[in-house]
């Protein structure tokens, strides 16, 4: 190991390895194998920033139970016997549509394209992750205007049949089942993912005994492949229900009234901030739940992992009716969460009096791109920093501080941007009030009114998602290597610069895309908190909708949608296709 480790560092370090070991007599005197290459001040900066970021991610988490528990409730009473019941009751009935209708297409979609073989199968398999770059509010304005009273197939239907407005019935698309159904087309891709990677490290041996046993095809996948992929689909229904109580674009659309719609409304149209703070401390409640409900699952999964058979198996070749079924099944998601909205905004924004090159719309598109490359930047290095140290450390404080930082992405972003706003428009008031005393003018709102403010809550709400990325790449550096460096007199800060980045750029490129694509689409965080003028495309697409101006909103929607489709692109690409069918 050492000589493999000494080879690897010469491809990083091929002008430094005779600076720090030449074989002239300055030999190091400690041995390699027992030698800690991240020590001293550089790993005492490291801890120290690592547990800074804890507490940044803590903080509107803290700050949102403080200001609704020092309030008074008198409010919040008020919306208990008006409002707050129907806030709750569709809350969890959108948890329950979205979390049973991806159930259902994640996990059928995923048996199908791993399990059988059926023309269009292989195109299939990759199509079926192309929503997943689709907003769930993007679908709201492009099925708003194809099935509304006024829109395409409404009126295709009365000028077919001569119907009048009365005489027809026709299912109302801004509605609480019509928001569970655009959640449900976006976010199924979650759990069709992790469903076929289960199915594939599982094998088909299950299956093929049962059926020869006499099972049923249904029973032998609802009794046999189903209990051992459970723990899988659990975290992809968890995940999904996550970012189904964060969503506010396509609820707030719709006027479907929920807990994140009522937080919104309670901060700025009756502007009591006790009462959103209390909305949010249940919401935030709700989210940790589900993330406490996703750790359990986690520490179940690990055992099932192990024994999972993990070699290729053939797949069983549909035919006749079968294989139409399978692929009609197979198609209708894709065609209703891709094809359809994207035919439908290219129609709308042919038909917009809007300049897609002109100045305004160039910088609402800046905005974006500064707002989101800034964010992924940041926030990759948090991940770095909270990551090595939890590398280094093993102690129960180093994976406290990983822990705290995963639980932004189960927090909504409107909880994360009250809970930054409180204390810093406090902080600002205090220095305002300050400055008018002692220098005789106001500052202003000097930190509330800061991009950096705004990029603050991108951070702690992506900063999961960049941890994943870049830690799933970092277990394949052995320590070997990082004994090998120290060994050779590198410190801290050399062994990460000159050795776990250039070898994890994949995984730092894959964390930087992620946290620059949801960045791109976040947008109650961005309402919430955003300085005066400082628009971006998501809250251009969400003012447009808001104002019934479809047709404009079309334009920034498909511009969100494109750079969506980036990461999804390079995720197909590296699609495991799995093993060829047997006849």
């Amino acid at each position: 190991m050492a000589s493999a480790s000494s080879s690897l560092l010469r491809v990083f370090w091929p002008d430094r390895l005779g600076r720090f070991g030449r074989a002239n007599g300055k030999r190091l005197k400690r041995s390699t194998t027992h030698v800690d290459a991240f020590s001293g001040f550089g790993r005492k900066l490291i801890a120290g920033l690592s547990y800074a970021v804890a507490l940044l991610c803590a903080l509107p988490l803290l700050a949102v139970i403080i200001e609704a528990l020092s309030g008074s409730f008198e409010a919040t009473a008020r919306l208990g016997t008006s409002l707050l019941p129907g806030y709750a009751l569709t809350t969890v009935a959108i948890m329950v549509m979205v979390g049973a209708g991806t159930l259902v297409i994640g996990t059928g979609t995923a048996w199908l394209v791993t399990a059988c073989e059926f023309t269009g199968r292989r195109w299939l398999e990759v199509a079926l992750v192309l929503p997943l770059a689709f907003p769930a509010y993007v679908l709201a304005y492009a099925y708003t205007d194809l099935l509304d009273h006024p829109g395409l197939v409404q009126s295709t239907l009365r000028n077919l049949f001569g119907w009048g407005p009365r005489d027809y019935w026709f299912p109302e698309v801004r509605s609480v089942g019509g928001a569970g159904l655009m959640l449900t087309l976006v976010l199924y891709p979650y759990v069709y993912l992790l469903a076929r990677a289960a199915f594939l490290m599982q094998g088909l041996a299950p299956f093929v005994v049962a059926r020869s046993l006499g099972c049923p095809p249904f029973k032998a996948f609802r009794k046999v492949a189903m209990p051992l992929v459970a723990p899988a689909v659990a975290a992809g229904v968890l995940l999904v229900l996550m970012e189904a109580i964060a969503d506010f674009g396509t609820v707030s659309h719709f006027g479907v009234q929920t807990l994140a719609t009522g937080i919104y409304t309670t901060w700025f149209t009756l502007g009591d901030r006790v009462a959103s703070a209390q909305l949010a401390l249940g919401l935030l409640a709700i989210a940790l739940l589900l993330l406490g409900l996703e750790h359990i699952r986690s520490r179940g999964e690990l055992a099932l992992a192990q024994d999972a058979n993990r070699g290729r198996w053939p797949r069983m070749r549909l035919k006749g009716w079968q294989a139409v079924a399978a692929f009609i099944g197979c198609t209708l998601p894709v065609l209703f969460g891709a094809i359809i909205p994207i035919i439908m905004l290219i129609s709308l924004a042919r038909g917009a009096e809007q300049n897609w090159l002109s100045e305004r719309y160039l910088g609402f598109l800046t905005n974006s791109l500064i707002l989101a490359a800034v964010a992924a930047i940041i926030t990759l290095t948090a991940a770095i920093i909270l990551s090595t140290n939890r590398r280094l450390g093993q102690s129960g404080s180093s994976k406290a501080a990983v822990g705290i930082a995963r639980m932004g992405y189960a927090v909504p972003g409107g909880v994360i941007a009250i809970g930054l706003f409180v204390p810093v428009a406090g902080l600002d008031n205090a220095v305002d009030a300050w400055a008018r005393v002692n220098l005789g003018f106001s500052t202003g709102l000097f930190f509330s009114g800061s991009i950096a403010l705004l990029v603050m809550a991108y951070m702690i709400r992506f900063l999961a998602a960049a941890l994943g990325a870049w830690r799933a790449g970092e277990v394949t550096v052995t320590r070997d290597l990082d004994r090998a460096a120290s060994g050779l007199g590198a410190n801290t800060t050399t062994v990460l610069r000159r050795i776990h980045i250039p070898m994890l750029r994949p995984a730092a490129l894959t964390a930087m895309l992620l946290v620059f694509v949801d960045t791109i689409k976040e947008l109650p965080a961005t309402l919430i908190i955003r300085p005066f003028g400082w628009d971006t495309l998501a809250v251009q697409a969400y003012r447009l909708a808001a104002d019934e101006r479809l047709e404009g909103a079309a334009v920034p929607s498909l511009v969100i949608v494109a750079i969506g489709l980036v990461p999804v692109i390079i995720l197909c690409r590296r699609l495991n296709t799995g093993p060829r069918s047997v006849m």
